[in-house]
C-alpha cells in the first residue's frame, strides 16, 4: 500500500469512527465530497492543510499528519486563483474543537465577523491561524492576514490610516491614488472590497476603534479578530473567549513540542506550573527540546524555583513576562495599582469586597476597576461578581507590579483587607447563630458596604463561597505578622466549620491562631483558641487530643480568671466523658456546669447543656426523663431562633424514644429533625436523622425501607462515626444481624 492508500485508509476509519458520512466531511472541511473521497480511496493525493482540517474535525491530532507524502504526487497546472496571505499552520496544535466550531459557525452566518479574545500566551492567533485554513477555499478572492501590534513588545499599535494603505495596496490601489483622510481611505477600502469574497484576518487589535475602520461593507467578506481584550464595543460581532487548556490538552502539547511521552508524571507537574498556558507550556518544551543535558526533572527543578520561574519561560525569543507587561503598559495607574494589590490576596478568587478593600476604593468604583482588569483578560470571571487570577498573570502581579508600591502602601492594603475580612465574617457567624458570644475587639468591627448578609441562609452561602479564600487569608495573616487579626478570623470561622463538618481546616486556622496569641502574649485569645481547637477534635472523635486542648485552656482561663472560659471548658469536658463511656462523670460535670449557666442567664449554653445531659440519661436508661430534657431544650433552641440547635434536639429526642422503644414519638421526631434540617441547616443532622429512620424501618422488619434510608443517609452526608453518632453505631448492628 502506498502513502497515499494508508493516508486515506486512516481518514476512512477516522470518519467512520466518528459517525461522519463523507459529505458532513465534506461541508466541515470545505472540500469536495468528491474530492475526499479519492483521497480515501489513494487517487487523490492528500496536503498538510487537509491533514490539519480533518484531524481537527476528528479530534485525530498528529495522526494524519505523520502518514503524507514527501513529495507531490502531480504539479499544478495553473496558478494559485485564490492567494492567500496567511501564514503557516503551526506545526503542533491541540484541542480547541468546540472553539473551532464556535468561530466558524459564526463566519459561517450572515454578515459574519468574529473577535476571539483571551490573555497573552493562550493562542488566540493559532487558532485564528487554523480556523482561516479550514474556511479559507470558501473565499473566492482569497485572505488576507494583518498584524496590527495591538500589544506587540517595542512597537506601538498600528494606526487605522496605515493599515488601511496597507490593504489598498494589496487590493491593487496604486500607491498615488489612495488618499490622505482616512475617512476616504476607509470609503475606497470599502468599495474595493465591494462583489468580492474575502476573509479578512486582523490579529493582535488593540481596541475597537482601531478595527471598527477595517470592517467591511460586502456581505461576501468574513472578519476574524484577535484581541487581548474583549471589545465589547463591537456588539455586532460574535465573541469567543480563549481560556487555558485543559489539562490534558497541555500535556499533549508540551509531549508533542519536546518530542517526550506524555504519559510521564513530570509532563502533567510542569504543564500545572505552566498554568497551562499554551505560549508557557511551548516555551518550556522548546527549553527542554534545545538543551540535550536537561531531563524532565531539571526542567520541574527549575520551574519550582519560586523565585526565577518565570524567568525560566523564557527562550530568547519569546518570553511570558513580557508578554504580560505588554498587556499592563496600557493599564491606567489605578487599574494597574489593583491588579499589584490583588497579588496580595492569597485565595483562588475574590469577590467586590475584597477588590473594594485592598484598593481602598467604593463598591462602585472597585467594580469598574475589575471590569478593566477583566476586559483585558487580566481577571477571569468564574461567577457572577466575582474574579480569579490566572496562576501566571498572579506570578507576574506578583514580581513585576506589586514590587513597584512601597512596603508602605502593600501593609496598608493587606490590613484593609484583613479588617474587611474579620468584619464580614463575623458578621456571618453573627447571623449564623443569633446570640453567639464574640469578644468586643471582634463585635465592634463593622463590616465593608456591600457586605449584604441579612439572614442565615445568606450567611451560609457567603462562608461556603468564601472559606477556603479565608483558610489561606488566615495562614497569610500569620506569616505577616498580623497575629490579632489571625486569631480573630479563626475565631469567627469555628461556628461555620461546625456546622459543615470541615474539620481539616478548621484544625490549620486554630493552629496559625494558636501561634499567633502565642505571639501577641494575649492568654485569653491563646485560651479561646485551644478550647476552640479541643472542640473540632472531639467532634471528629479524636478524644485524647481534645482533653490535651481543654486541660490546657482550662489551666490558662483559670491564670486569668476567667469563670465563663472555665465553665466552658468544664463543659466541653463533660461531653468527653459521655463519648468515652464515664456516664457518672459526665452527668456530674454537666450538671454543674448547667446550674452555673442558668444562673448567668446563658440561654443558648444552658439549653446545649442540657440536651447534653438527655444523652447521658439515655445512655443510663433514663428514657422519660432524657425525652423530658430534649423538649425543654427544643423550646428553648425555637424561642431563641437557633435551628441547627434545634434540629440537634430533635435527634437528640428520636434517640432517646428509640431507645424507649416508642417507635411512632421516635420517627416523628427524626422525620421533623430530617426535613428541617434538609431545609440548608445541616446535611451532617439530617444523615444523622435519616440513619435514625432506618434503624426503627430495620426493627420493624422492613428491610427495604431501612436500605432506602441508610441510602439517603449516606447521600446526604458519608462518614457518620460511630463513637460520635448513637444512631450510627445502631445501624452497624443492625445490618449485621440482617
Amino acid at each position: 500500500m502506498d502513502v497515499s492508500s494508508k493516508f486515506g485508509a486512516e481518514l476512512r476509519r477516522l470518519r467512520r469512527a466518528a459517525g461522519l458520512s463523507l459529505s458532513e466531511l465534506a461541508k466541515r472541511t470545505h472540500y469536495s465530497k468528491g474530492f475526499l473521497s479519492k483521497v480515501e480511496t489513494g487517487t487523490a493525493q492528500p496536503s498538510p492543510a487537509l491533514a490539519a482540517l480533518c484531524e481537527a474535525e476528528l479530534g485525530a491530532v498528529g495522526e494524519l499528519a505523520e502518514l503524507l507524502p514527501g513529495e507531490p504526487v502531480r504539479r499544478r497546472t495553473r496558478p494559485d486563483v485564490r492567494p492567500s496571505g496567511l501564514p503557516a499552520l503551526s506545526a503542533h496544535f491541540v484541542g480547541r474543537v468546540s472553539e473551532q466550531r464556535r468561530v466558524r459557525a459564526a463566519l459561517e452566518s450572515d454578515g459574519g465577523s468574529c473577535v476571539i479574545s483571551g490573555m497573552g500566551g493562550v493562542g488566540k492567533t493559532e487558532l485564528a491561524v487554523r480556523c482561516a485554513h479550514r474556511l479559507e477555499a470558501a473565499f473566492a478572492d482569497g485572505s488576507l492576514f494583518l498584524d496590527l501590534h495591538g500589544r506587540t513588545p517595542g512597537r506601538k499599535p498600528a494606526e487605522p490610516t496605515e493599515v488601511l494603505d496597507r490593504l489598498l495596496r494589496v487590493l491593487g490601489v496604486p500607491a498615488e491614488q489612495i488618499p490622505p483622510d482616512i475617512d476616504d481611505r476607509a470609503a475606497l477600502y470599502r468599495a474595493r472590497l465591494r462583489g468580492r469574497s474575502v476573509l479578512l484576518v486582523f490579529d493582535n487589535v488593540h481596541s475597537a476603534a482601531q478595527v471598527r475602520p477595517l470592517l467591511p461593507a460586502e456581505p461576501k467578506c468574513r472578519v476574524l479578530v484577535t484581541s487581548r481584550s474583549r471589545l465589547a464595543a463591537l456588539d455586532s460581532a460574535a465573541h469567543v473567549s480563549l481560556d487555558l487548556l485543559p489539562g490534558a490538552d497541555a500535556v499533549r502539547l508540551f509531549a508533542a513540542v519536546a518530542d517526550v511521552d506524555p504519559s510521564d508524571e513530570s509532563v502533567r507537574s510542569i504543564t500545572t506550573r505552566c498554568g497551562n498556558l499554551p505560549l508557557a507550556v511551548r516555551v518550556a518544551a522548546a527549553r527542554l527540546r534545545t538543551h540535550p543535558t536537561w531531563d524532565l526533572a531539571e526542567l520541574h527543578r527549575r520551574l519550582v524555583d519560586e523565585s526565577n520561574w518565570l524567568g525560566q519561560l523564557d527562550d530568547g525569543e519569546r518570553s511570558l513576562a513580557a508578554t504580560l507587561e505588554v498587556s499592563v503598559r496600557d493599564l491606567g495607574a489605578a487599574e494597574s495599582r489593583l491588579l499589584g494589590l490583588l497579588a496580595l490576596h492569597p485565595g483562588s478568587d475574590f469577590d467586590l469586597l475584597v477588590i473594594g478593600s485592598l484598593a481602598g476604593a467604593a463598591p462602585h468604583e472597585a467594580d469598574r476597576l475589575a471590569e478593566r482588569l477583566h476586559e483585558v483578560n487580566l481577571l477571569t470571571q468564574p461567577a457572577k461578581n466575582r474574579y480569579a487570577f490566572h496562576d501566571v498573570v498572579r506570578a507576574f502581579a506578583a514580581e513585576f507590579v506589586l514590587t513597584g508600591l512601597s512596603k508602605q502602601e502593600q501593609v496598608e492594603a493587606f490590613r484593609r483587607l484583613l479588617d474587611a475580612a474579620v468584619a464580614t465574617a463575623a458578621l456571618a457567624d453573627r447571623t449564623l447563630t443569633t446570640g453567639r458570644f464574640q469578644p468586643d475587639s471582634v463585635r465592634r468591627r463593622h463590616a465593608p458596604d456591600g457586605a449584604a448578609i441579612v439572614d442565615r441562609a445568606g450567611a451560609l452561602a457567603w462562608f461556603r463561597d468564601e472559606w477556603p479564600n479565608l483558610v489561606a487569608l488566615c495562614r497569610a495573616a500569620q506569616e505577616r505578622g498580623e497575629y490579632e487579626h489571625c486569631w480573630q478570623l479563626a475565631y469567627v470561622l469555628r461556628g461555620f466549620f461546625f456546622e459543615a463538618k470541615l474539620w481539616e481546616p478548621w484544625i490549620r486556622t486554630h493552629r496559625s491562631a494558636r501561634a499567633a496569641a502565642a505571639a501577641l502574649a494575649d492568654r485569653w485569645a491563646l485560651a479561646s483558641t485551644t478550647s476552640h481547637l479541643g472542640v473540632c477534635f472531639a467532634d471528629r472523635g479524636d478524644l485524647e487530643e481534645a482533653s490535651s486542648c481543654y486541660r490546657e485552656a482550662l489551666e490558662l482561663f483559670e491564670e486569668i480568671g476567667d469563670e465563663h472560659g472555665v465553665i466552658t471548658v468544664n463543659a466541653n469536658s463533660g461531653w468527653i466523658d459521655y463519648y468515652r463511656g464515664d456516664h457518672a462523670a459526665a452527668l456530674h460535670h454537666l450538671s454543674i456546669v448547667l446550674e452555673r449557666y442558668e444562673r448567668s442567664g446563658n440561654g443558648r449554653n444552658a439549653a446545649i447543656t442540657t440536651r447534653g445531659i438527655a444523652l447521658v440519661r439515655i445512655a443510663l436508661g433514663e428514657y422519660a426523663e432524657a425525652a423530658e430534657l430534649a423538649e425543654h431544650a427544643l423550646d428553648t433552641f425555637e424561642s431563641l431562633g437557633l435551628e441547627l440547635d434545634a434540629v440537634m434536639a430533635l435527634n437528640c429526642l428520636g434517640w432517646a424514644y428509640f431507645q424507649a422503644e416508642d417507635s411512632h414519638r421516635s420517627a416523628d421526631a427524626y422525620q421533623r429533625a430530617a426535613a428541617r434540617a434538609d431545609r440548608g441547616v445541616s446535611p451532617y443532622e439530617a444523615a444523622r436523622a435519616y440513619t435514625g429512620l432506618g434503624n426503627l424501618a430495620a426493627t420493624g422488619g422492613r428491610d427495604a425501607e431501612a436500605a432506602a434510608l441508610w441510602q439517603r443517609a449516606d447521600e446526604t452526608y458519608r462518614g457518620l462515626k460511630p463513637q460520635m453518632v448513637p444512631e450510627s453505631r445502631i445501624r452497624a448492628n443492625l445490618r449485621t444481624a440482617m
